[in-house]
């Protein structure tokens, strides 16, 4: 018999799979030991029964922990992917889309797609069940990528009534996606629960879900039933009980079930952009500020990856570092994941967590010493090899250690000054004191190899006459030197005997370095060239480097002003708030208390200029110390915090750093900056994942979860005027379109409360996270800018890339002849709003990728002496050659659209 509902005669595909956490309430080896477990019954009970057919939720992960445990069964598993009974695949992990970088997203899908055809197919979907909402250019990198399907759960907005729509990427690419309604991707598991007394209540509950699901299907087709849920096998003897049901029901995985399924768009509604609505189910916003270390350790790990250990390795090694580079990337993919980088998890798993990305940033850190130490080698000693990370020629400030005992100097290798501005000076003298001569034996034991107070040996002398050991230490030495002729030297020795460690002189400067596109420049220490003059200052209270100028006000907030007569007060109130919620959603207490005027302000210089100048804002708060349930209130008992501000100007820079930092002793709130805007702003525009995405100051709600108008960014969020440039992913909060809030910090003790003032439902278990209190010092740092216009021009997009990329150095150790090589460029990429993404080496080519972050079409131009260049898709397949004219290709780009392309050079 048939089914008939609104869908009538509708056959339903069952489809068994199993959603699977890597780690969340449990660590990670915890829940692999019920995931070998399960696997073990699921790839038993497939051999057995050949209508059986299991769908492993997207993702390789999954099947990668298993093999590991299992080796021995890879070949059977493979075979039932073989046979397309096992759906393995696209994804390597069920990330957060907005809580990792739009590249690691790219690379998710590639080692996932490569892993899952190295088993015999992948899933060619764009599965995405259980997503806190999703990502404006997720249907572009789909189709990039050669897929034509995508399912999605959370974010989908109330106006999709039907089951599927087309959702739409900025740049206009659709793709035909399929919602999983009344119940997500869990919407059959209670069709198959046992049967009670005996009887079958089997044909009720599938006409039941028929009808249900057929509102959601006018046109008719396959109903999709979902049969799985977290950490779960469907039951055994599942086939049996379709078998005898006698409906039109049949189990296929869910490659199988849109293999029937048309990949058109016509006639279906159109979606634009990213999915965040809370309308039909929660989309937990919290998690963007839940563990904000996380995000902090995440955006930095992707950082150094991304745009440092790759394009150094590309353009400038001779050796092979691709293992390491795979092995950060499996890291920074692994800790991608939905219930890992947002910290919604156990404070074991957030602990696990962050030791992997900690391990991602040290391989990425290990590559680009192996890469600039062979680079540093071919300068002389005691020069410095600067690399610039951005694929535009650069002017930008970095702090070295050069030897000098006046006013420092600095050259470049084509003759030009440098300017430099001293920052600290060193101590010659690293220690004086008498000792008796029978300690001169364990004394000498403190010299490590030639290493002595953390500096090199290069001179000593033994005075008998007034008995003075001498140790000349610098940075790094040339001459030999050997212990044992001090020790042979000491011989006899009696009396007490004066030990002194004397440094050469030395200098912390900031030098104000050119540097070509994607290059390198050598500057090394020469006579100065005269008083260094530059443009920054900072007198009393003013902070001006003629683009921008900030006073502190009597509060500690900023006034800024531009040359133009932009002006913009309070910038910098810091605001504590109480917050009763989870790792899943902000919640205050009905009685909360706000906490924004400080209790004492002191303004205390640190640099004058002229090429960097700054001050340090320190406030004194008093803050409730916690938050009490049971009042449903923050306590009475306060305590002391000191809150410090380094502001920050540099020369050449239109932006004001800040580096907010305070020992958190509180437990149950939230801290924010706020930042007034010059102008009444209609909506804010943040840029993510590929995108610069414009939202509303508020969300779509309707399903049981308060809609708050916290939302992420990335690069920047800009709104009224200003832009605020981020080092990592941020929560953000415009109110009442006069100010902007970000979140430094939530302090929340439970990963879900079952009674959550924003929330209706557990979003998982009541389980205490302490260590989610985030309690110890915390540091943010981000960038003001005012900018002129409704939404942030390409101005501000070079700003945040200049910002978050700072120049790298690394210390010469050739030899002392060895001539200072002139500035050498690697490989420029240009074009109104085009952004450079990632570099890399690929397939014996060298790879990169750029996307238009702009609202109008552009040229993107690649200059480098390249011989030939092929635009490709994201798994590296060809597609169209690229005219290259005198080391020169240019590629025309729609707006917002993703392009890699992949060249050689002569």
């Amino acid at each position: 018999m048939r089914v008939a509902g609104r869908a009538e005669d509708s056959e339903i595909v069952v489809v068994p799979h199993t959603h699977w956490d890597r780690e969340w309430y449990l660590p990670f080896q915890r829940f692999r030991l019920r995931l070998v477990s399960l696997l073990d019954g699921v790839i038993d009970g497939m051999e057995a029964d050949p209508r059986w057919h299991f769908t492993l939720d997207g993702q390789m992960a999954a099947v990668d922990d298993y093999l590991e445990i299992r080796p021995e069964r890879r070949e059977r598993l493979a075979a039932l992917v073989r046979e397309g009974r096992l759906a393995v695949g696209p994804w390597q992990i069920l990330h957060d889309e907005f809580l990792c970088s739009g590249e690691n997203i790219v690379r998710n899908l590639e080692l996932g797609l490569r892993r899952a055809e190295e088993l015999g197919a992948a899933m060619m979907v764009g599965y995405l069940p259980d997503q806190f909402g999703h990502c404006a250019q997720t249907p572009q990198i789909l189709r990039l990528a050669g897929i034509e399907h995508a399912c999605v759960w959370r974010g989908v907005p109330d106006r999709v009534r039907t089951r599927a729509f087309a959702w739409e990427a900025p740049d206009g690419t659709a793709i035909r996606t399929q919602y999983l309604p009344e119940g997500g991707y869990g919407n059959a598991a209670s069709m198959f629960e046992e049967f009670e007394d005996g009887a079958s209540l089997l044909p009720g509950r599938v006409a039941g879900f028929a009808e249900t699901m057929g509102r959601w299907y006018p046109g008719g087709g396959p109903l999709l039933a979902m049969y799985g849920a977290d950490h779960t096998a469907p039951a055994a003897d599942l086939a049996d009980r379709v078998a005898s049901a006698g409906l039109a029901m049949r189990l296929d995985t869910l490659a199988g079930y849109f293999a029937g399924e048309t990949p058109s768009v016509d006639g279906l509604p159109h979606v634009r952009g990213e999915l965040r609505s809370h309308a039909r189910a929660n989309i937990l916003p919290g998690v963007l500020s839940a563990r904000v270390r996380l995000k902090q350790l995440m955006g930095r790990a992707e950082r150094l990856v991304e745009r440092y250990a790759e394009p150094l390795t590309a353009l400038w090694y001779s050796g092979d570092a691709q293992r390491f580079l795979d092995l950060a990337w499996r890291r920074l993919i692994e800790v991608s994941c939905h219930d890992s980088v947002t910290g919604c998890g156990s404070d074991e798993t957030a602990e696990q967590v962050a030791a992997r990305m900690a391990e991602a940033e040290q391989l990425g850190r290990a590559v680009c010493d192996l890469v600039t130490a062979e680079r540093a080698g071919t300068v002389p000693l005691g020069s410095h090899l600067v690399f610039n990370p951005t694929p535009a020629p650069r002017t930008g400030l970095v702090t070295l250690d050069i030897p000098c005992e006046g006013e420092p100097g600095l050259v470049t290798g084509d003759g030009r000054p440098v300017p430099v501005q001293t920052l600290d000076i060193a101590p010659t003298v690293l220690d004086d004191a008498v000792h008796p001569a029978s300690e001169l034996p364990i004394l000498l034991e403190r010299v490590y190899g030639r290493v002595l107070f953390g500096q090199e040996i290069r001179d000593w002398a033994v005075s008998r006459a007034d008995r003075t050991l001498t140790f000349h230490v610098t940075s790094r030495a040339e001459v030999p030197f050997d212990i044992g002729e001090v020790r042979e030297a000491l011989r006899d020795a009696d009396g007490d005997w004066r030990v002194r460690i004397v440094a050469d002189p030395r200098r912390t400067v900031a030098a104000l370095v050119d540097v070509p596109a994607l290059g390198l420049t050598a500057v090394q220490p020469a006579a100065p060239a005269g008083s260094t003059e530059g443009p920054v200052k900072a007198e009393g209270h003013v902070l001006d480097n003629g683009l921008l100028r900030a006073e502190v006000r009597d509060d500690g907030t900023l006034q800024l002003r531009t040359p133009s007569g932009h002006v913009v007060e309070g910038v910098g109130r810091v605001v504590d708030g109480g917050d009763l919620g989870d790792s899943y959603n902000y919640a205050p207490p009905a009685e909360d208390r706000i906490v924004g005027d400080p209790v004492t302000v002191d303004v205390r210089p640190v640099w004058n200029g002229p090429l960097v100048a700054a001050l340090d804002i320190v406030r004194t708060y008093r803050w409730p110390a916690s938050g009490d349930v049971a009042r449903d209130a923050r306590s009475e008992t306060e305590e002391d915090v000191t809150v410090s501000t380094r502001a920050e100007l540099r020369a050449g820079e239109p932006f004001l750093r800040l580096h907010v930092t305070f020992d958190n002793r509180c437990d149950d709130h939230r801290v924010r900056l706020h930042l007034s805007l010059p102008r009444q702003a209609g909506s804010s525009f943040a840029e993510g994942q590929f995108a610069i995405v414009e939202r509303g100051p508020t969300a779509e709600g309707g399903f049981g979860e308060r809609p708050v108008p916290t939302f992420p960014a990335s690069g920047f969020v800009a709104a009224g005027g200003l832009a605020v440039l981020l080092e990592h992913v941020t929560e953000y909060e415009v109110l009442g379109g006069r100010e902007m809030a970000l979140t430094l910090l939530r302090s929340i003790g439970y990963l879900s409360r079952d009674r959550n003032a924003y929330r209706d439902q557990p979003a998982g278990p009541q389980l205490p996270t302490p260590r989610a209190q985030c309690r110890g010092e915390r540091t943010v740092g981000l960038a003001i800018m005012p900018y002129s216009g409704e939404a942030p021009g390409t101005d501000v997009l070079q700003a945040a890339e200049t910002y978050r990329h700072d120049l790298l150095t690394a210390v010469g150790y050739g030899r002392a002849a060895t001539p200072l090589p002139a500035p050498r460029a690697g490989l420029s990429i240009t074009g109104d709003g085009v952004a450079m993404t990632s570099l890399r080496l690929r397939d014996g080519w060298t790879e990169t990728r750029m996307v238009a972050q702009c609202a109008h079409p552009t040229t993107a131009v690649l200059r480098g002496d390249l011989t030939e260049a092929t635009r490709v898709d994201l798994r590296g397949r060809p597609g169209i050659p690229l005219d290259v004219h005198d080391g020169t290709a240019t590629l025309a780009l729609r707006p917002w659209e993703i392009a890699t392309v992949r060249f050689r050079t002569s």
